[in-house]
């Protein structure tokens, strides 16, 4: 079984953060710029208190009316989410995003932040474990 930890080796442990005193449109704009569709939010320590991620501010910035330069991210983030350890595996991943209708999860080991996973990592992975699988009965029907 395929690890968080396979994960996060391949992909890198950076988590693309910003404050949580920072705008939506600050976040939107780092966004864009790193191509991606979630980016951690900091405390004022420096410490992982959320996650902002395209859905929050589809459905808390532009359905409420609110504007992106006056709202900070703090008022629009995540910050209830499930979590997993470098040790979990990919299909604890797969159920927690499927049954909280997420696409991001936090990865903790301990207190300290590792990384951010998204389905399209799981995804991925699934597609590697997969390949490794036809790739064995290929050999084994060989012998």
């Amino acid at each position: 079984m395929h690890t968080v930890n396979q994960i996060l080796s391949r992909k890198g442990s950076h988590a693309i953060s910003i404050h949580v005193h920072a705008t939506v449109l600050e976040t939107l704009k780092l966004m864009a710029e790193k191509n991606i569709g979630s980016v951690v939010v900091l405390d004022d320590n420096e410490q992982y208190c959320g996650i902002v991620t395209e859905r929050d501010y589809s459905r808390k910035v532009i359905l409420k009316g609110k504007s992106s330069t006056d709202t900070s991210v703090e008022e629009i983030m995540s910050t209830d989410l499930p979590h997993v350890s470098p040790k979990d595996t990919v299909e604890h991943c797969m159920e927690l995003m499927s049954d909280n209708n997420i696409r991001y999860i936090p990865v903790f080991s301990g207190n300290e932040l590792k990384g951010i996973v998204s389905m399209s990592d799981v995804v991925k992975e699934t597609m590697l474990m997969q390949q490794e699988t036809i790739d064995h009965l290929h050999q084994y029907i060989s012998l």
